[in-house]
């Protein structure tokens, strides 16, 4: 069992559930999902974290999948542009998408102590952030929203 959303779930189900997804996109729009591709994408689903992408050059690199630093970074980008993964600006890490397949506005739930990194979904045209922007004359378009702060699993019980 690992986590999702901050709760524990069977992530056997969810990386297979994902690659799936991934293979059958690419089927259909005639793209490869290489092996290099399909490898950068499994470690980031291994886990509900951010990497670099020198963390993730390290791990294909002793696979014999590539040891320069465009190897990686083309690999992300691939998985970028198709929306399996999404950039943690404030990081320069990378996580998976966990809403691949589906146009959405994610907000990320980045916990400073575990590193973990929840990806929840947001409309920018609702709220505040689409009241500010009409105030300006301003239309959005798109927005990401990156959130520090402490997960459940990592606050400490308050003493009674």
């Amino acid at each position: 069992m690992s986590q999702s959303g901050f709760e524990h779930h069977d992530h056997t189900v969810c990386i297979s559930g994902a690659l799936t997804a991934a293979e059958t996109y690419c089927r259909e729009r005639k793209l490869k999902l290489t092996p290099v591709r399909r490898r950068v994408l499994e470690l980031l689903l291994n886990d509900h974290k951010a990497l670099g992408a020198y963390d993730i050059l390290a791990v294909i690199s002793s696979e014999g999948l590539g040891s320069q630093p465009p190897v990686a970074y083309r690999a992300l980008d691939f998985l970028v542009t198709h929306g399996f993964v999404h950039k943690i600006e404030n990081r320069n890490a990378y996580t998976a998408c966990t809403h691949s397949g589906n146009e959405h506005t994610p907000a990320f739930l980045i916990c400073t102590s575990c590193e973990s990194v929840v990806e929840a979904h947001t409309d920018p045209t609702q709220g505040q952030i689409d009241q500010i922007a009409k105030q300006a004359g301003f239309t959005v378009q798109k927005s990401t929203i990156e959130i520090e702060g402490i997960c459940p699993n990592c606050v400490e019980t308050p003493a009674a």
